[in-house]
């Protein structure tokens, strides 16, 4: 049976890297974005790069638990064997607890963490079958040190390792891996407009190769947490 992996926010990014990863090696994908055009874009530049690639996408914003469920029945209906969830969905938004606006902790607790344990416990009963599966959740070097003009990002973030490591814990007797990923400064959109040259940061392309080599391990072995920075330090 065709393998197949879900990654969420597939069209920019280290979401994009890793489906671009993923579908090189054989992965037919299911992604979701809020933009109909950039998925759209993302299904035709894979599917011409990637002979006998299979890309399913479906415009949907996670951070509404309504859509993460229609999200849910939207890979159900697709009857495909789950092998790898990469839950990467996500939002920065600057700030410190004392001053940022109102509806900050709100906004990014939705999107950095409830999108993906709505997402988790729906494909959940999928692998549980199976008895087989890999969930990567894209925490942040934020997950374990806080940072000025970090604010509620760095409390939802905590809160993903959390979730990631209970879910460890929890998946053992029944087969299914669990990694956190924890990335440093990626030169994505996120950092858009920073005077700083691109080789301050860490490429895409590294944490997906790490993602992917994760996942290569024998069944006799997990890599509970990959923590990559640039080489020159946090930012």
């Amino acid at each position: 049976m065709k393998k197949v992996a879900v990654i969420t926010g597939g069209t920019k990014g280290i979401g994009k890297a890793i489906v671009k990863k993923l579908a090189a090696n054989g992965f037919d994908i299911i992604t979701c974005s809020r933009n109909s055009g950039e998925l759209d874009d993302l299904r035709s530049e894979i599917e011409n790069s990637y002979v006998g690639i299979r890309v399913l996408t479906r415009q949907s914003d996670l951070s509404l638990k309504g859509e993460v469920n229609d999200f849910v029945k939207f890979i159900v209906s697709s009857k495909s064997h789950i092998e790898i969830l990469v839950n990467n969905t996500g939002i920065f938004l600057p700030g410190e607890i004392s001053s940022e606006p109102d509806g900050h902790l709100e906004t990014m607790i939705n999107t950095n963490l409830y999108s993906a344990y709505h997402l988790i416990r729906g494909i959940l009963p999928m692998m549980m079958h199976d008895k087989h599966g890999h969930i990567f959740n894209i925490c942040s070097i934020a997950s374990i040190m806080p940072y000025a003009n970090g604010g509620s990002y760095s409390i939802s973030k905590y809160a993903m390792l959390g979730m990631t490591k209970v879910l460890r814990e929890e998946m053992k007797p029944h087969g299914i891996k669990v990694t956190a990923v924890l990335p440093g400064a990626t030169l994505t959109a996120s950092w858009e407009g920073v005077d700083l040259p691109p080789s301050r940061f860490m490429k895409s392309e590294d944490v997906a190769d790490a993602v992917f080599s994760a996942y290569n391990l024998s069944e006799n072995s997990v890599v509970e947490e990959i923590l990559i920075r640039p080489m020159q330090g946090d930012i």
